[in-house]
């Protein structure tokens, strides 16, 4: 299983809300609070990221850097499978 996280440059978005809209595990949302800017700034608001970039590719300010990681397997860390692959 995959998961991911996000890092938004929050001085740079500008709260134009498409990473919200395209993000299928509903991880982001807006900060009720404001950037130097004025604007409301997306956030990570569930720990659910599966880090599928969806949101960086929308982002129209380039504002948001995904991270993903992949969740070691029961499968990968059986010794006798590994000695198998081997």
């Amino acid at each position: 299983m995959i998961s991911g996280t996000v890092t938004i440059a929050t001085e740079i978005c500008k709260g134009c809300e498409l990473c919200i809209v395209s993000c299928p595990q509903d991880s982001l949302g807006l900060s009720p609070s404001i950037n130097h800017k004025g604007f409301r700034f997306a956030q990570l608001v569930q720990d659910n990221c599966t880090g599928c970039t969806n949101c960086a590719l929308v982002c129209p300010d380039s504002a948001i850097t995904v991270y993903r990681e992949t969740k070691s397997s029961k499968r990968a860390s059986n010794p006798l499978v590994a000695s198998q692959a081997a």
